[in-house]
């Protein structure tokens, strides 16, 4: 029938329009829908993101990490949910922070477990984790930092206005 074969039709083009469409997604990406919305979402099956906006390539381009932040008397703001007020030098932070490299290193503790009892910073209840990110959301040079690692590599100390870090890039 001439209806039958319009809807035929339809559906081919419909068909040939979505896997167009889903070309147009980054490598890595793909749309599923959620079982307890069932609005649309995308999912990076190699770094483990989902999102509700549609992917583009500056998005895929995010990195994740997790950190251990020592601050200093000189950070900006020398206060942590440690300690109120943060007296020790740059040198000292250096030295606790060079001290921590050293156990991790050595597998006397993992990275998670010394950042969740040692950071400044308050992602130390998520064991450092900060999540994914991409460009310009984090200072200089923790985001140069970051994006120079592979990922299950840990930096050296990193300088930045808040105090002194170990990064972990972990996706």
């Amino acid at each position: 029938s001439v209806g039958g074969s319009f809807k035929l039709s339809y559906y081919n083009e419909y068909k040939s329009y979505l896997s167009l469409y889903r070309m147009s997604l980054p490598d890595g990406w793909t749309k599923k829908v959620s079982s307890s919305t069932g609005r649309e979402y995308y999912y990076n099956a190699t770094t483990g993101q989902s999102q509700w906006e549609i992917p583009d390539s500056a998005s895929s381009d995010q990195v994740r990490a997790s950190h251990l932040l020592v601050k200093h008397n000189q950070s900006r703001r020398p206060s942590s949910w440690k300690s109120e007020t943060i007296t020790r030098s740059k040198d000292e932070a250096l030295k606790i922070l060079q001290g921590y490299i050293e156990s991790i290193k050595s597998g006397e503790v993992e990275f998670e477990k010394l950042a969740k009892t040692e950071s400044d910073c308050s992602s130390a209840r998520k064991g450092g984790d900060l999540g994914f990110f991409g460009r310009g959301q984090m200072q200089k040079p923790f985001e140069e930092a970051t994006y120079n690692l592979k990922v299950g590599e840990m930096s050296e100390p990193v300088y930045t206005d808040s105090g002194i870090h170990i990064i972990l890039r972990t996706g």
